[in-house]
């Protein structure tokens, strides 16, 4: 089941950031995916927007491969294929 238009609308304003690059990265994702994103993919990114900017871009250009904060979440498909679209260049 997709996203419905509020819930997209959410993630999209959740992932304006302080940092440029993150902003980029996930308008650019967004750009791309948006309309193909479900209830899991909305949950997963829900957690991600959650961190804190530094934590964010480190997991966005592959400098880390989880964080603490998402240690379970990180062992998902649905996580391990939306950080793939996420770095995707």
């Amino acid at each position: 089941m997709s996203l419905s238009n509020a819930e997209l609308y959410r993630l999209k304003s959740d992932a304006r950031r302080g940092l440029l690059e993150n902003d980029l990265i996930l308008q650019r994702f967004f750009a791309r995916y948006g309309d193909q994103l479900n209830a899991d993919d909305g949950k997963v990114l829900g957690q991600l927007l959650a961190l804190d900017d530094n934590d964010l871009m480190d997991l966005l250009i592959g400098r880390k491969d989880t964080v603490e904060a998402l240690k379970e979440s990180a062992e998902s498909d649905t996580f391990k294929r939306l950080m793939a679209k996420l770095q995707e260049k």
